[in-house]
C-alpha cells in the first residue's frame, strides 16, 4: 500500500491520488460528491475560479496535473482538510485516517448514540452504559474499557 492506502501500481500523479481518495472517502455535508456538483459548489463559493466537472475529472485520473494554487485552496476548503493534504504524506495519512475513522462511526450508529448521550447525568450515563454492556454480553462481543471504567 502506499502512504495515502491506494495500491501500489497507482501509476496516477500523487495528486491525482489523493484528490480522488477525497471524493471518494469524503463526505462533506454528509454526502458524496460528483465531479460537476464539486465544481459547481467551488464556483459558488469563488465565483472567479475556473472550474469545470471535466476537469476535477481529469485531475483525479492524473489526464491534467497542475491545477492553479486557487482551486487547490477551493477543494481543501470543500474537503474541509489542509491544501498540505496534497503534499504532505504524513498529513495525507493522518487525514485519511481520520477520515476513515468518522466514516466506521457514522456507518456504525455510534455517533448517533454520542449525541443522544451529550449533556446526560453521570448516573444516567453510567444506567445506559451498563444496559449496552449487556447487549454486547447477548451479542457475544467482548467487554469494553475504557478510562470512565476506573472512576
Amino acid at each position: 500500500m502506499s502512504e495515502t492506502g491506494t495500491g501500489a501500481c497507482d501509476e496516477r500523479p500523487l495528486l491525482a491520488v489523493r484528490l480522488d481518495d477525497l471524493f471518494r472517502t469524503a463526505r462533506p455535508k454528509g454526502r458524496h460528491w460528483t465531479n460537476a456538483e464539486v465544481a459547481e459548489e467551488l464556483k459558488r463559493a469563488n465565483p472567479e475560479l475556473k472550474v469545470g466537472g471535466v476537469y476535477l475529472s481529469q485531475l483525479r485520473t492524473g489526464k491534467r496535473s497542475n491545477p492553479s494554487p486557487d482551486l487547490l485552496a477551493a477543494l481543501a476548503r470543500f474537503f474541509g482538510v489542509s491544501v498540505a493534504y496534497f503534499f504532505d504524506d504524513e498529513v495525507a495519512r493522518s487525514v485519511l485516517d481520520e477520515i476513515a475513522a468518522v466514516e466506521a462511526l457514522r456507518q456504525s450508529g455510534v455517533r448517533a448514540v454520542a449525541m443522544r448521550a451529550a449533556g446526560m447525568k453521570k448516573d444516567h450515563l453510567r444506567a445506559i452504559t451498563a444496559i449496552m454492556d449487556q447487549y454486547r454480553q447477548l451479542q457475544g462481543l467482548p467487554p469494553v474499557t475504557d478510562a470512565s471504567d476506573s472512576e
